[in-house]
């Protein structure tokens, strides 16, 4: 069964996004912003990438969708981060409706619509458990009679932590929250051409059944000063410097190495 991952990276998509802005003009420049950048590719090489890397299931897709006014040497600073794993693809696209470029980028990615995939999101500064992918693939086969029954199921892990990094390392909160971008899938049975966008991630319960898995942390979902969804007074996570001991279990859950946080984010 395919599994397909969708990574918006700085994609100046029309709509999509809580901090809102005049002209598409406006949106690039606040997405190209050379503070902004630097910051999301030292979470985008420390988070997103290592959790993908280690993968303990190896088969799966990750289209990383970019503007196609992306500067060249931002594009090729991508493409090098990415270089070492066989999974991602970049995609470029010009500004369009967010929800109908990353329908259309899903369902592009289905090597054969007519069999049943599995469809999740990555944020850029999130990651996922390393075994993320496996438990996906095997929820789905634990629940033969519910996907064989429904068009769509959601899997939710729903804990995980909350962490903030800097060049000091990172701080880190235990938390359990239901319906996060990070560590939520979506199975489709074939001949369907519905996808993951076409429902609000913490609304896809309202639409189809969910299956809820909690037995261990999944996501670990970093605050800083860039989530768009945390640009409205949101809730503030009080958050403390990680142990030893935390350190090891966020390395081996999540392949995060702190003197790798460390060094990304003490360089100039």
């Amino acid at each position: 069964m395919q599994v397909i991952g969708l990574c918006r990276f700085s994609y100046p998509a029309i709509g999509g996004f809580q901090v809102k802005h005049e002209t598409t003009e406006d949106r690039i420049g606040f997405l190209y912003n050379k503070e902004r950048l630097m910051v999301r590719f030292q979470l985008f090489e420390t988070i997103a990438l290592p959790c993908l890397r280690a993968q303990t299931d190896q088969q799966f897709d990750l289209i990383v969708v970019i503007g196609d006014s992306l500067p060249k040497h931002h594009a090729d600073r991508l493409r090098d981060l990415c270089a070492d794993i066989p999974q991602i693809r970049i995609h470029a696209e010009p500004p369009r409706r967010q929800r109908e470029v990353m329908k259309e980028v899903l369902n592009a990615a289905r090597r054969d619509p007519s069999q049943p995939c599995i469809q999740f999101r990555h944020d850029d500064d999130d990651a996922v458990s390393v075994d993320f992918v496996e438990r996906l693939r095997q929820t789905v086969i634990d629940c033969p009679g519910l996907v064989d029954r429904n068009p769509t199921v959601a899997i939710d892990f729903n804990r995980g932590f909350i962490a903030e990094v800097d060049a000091s390392g990172m701080s880190a909160a235990a938390t359990m929250k239901p319906y996060n971008v990070a560590a939520l899938g979506m199975y489709m049975q074939g001949g369907s051409a519905k996808t993951i966008m076409n429902f609000a991630h913490n609304k896809l319960n309202q639409f189809m059944p969910t299956v809820t898995i909690t037995d261990a942390p999944m996501w670990l979902r970093t605050h800083n000063q860039y989530n768009d969804s945390r640009q409205s007074g949101a809730h503030v996570v009080d958050v403390t410097p990680v142990t030893p001991e935390l350190a090891g279990e966020i390395a081996a859950r999540f392949a995060i190495e702190p003197d790798h946080i460390r060094r990304v984010f003490s360089a100039l």
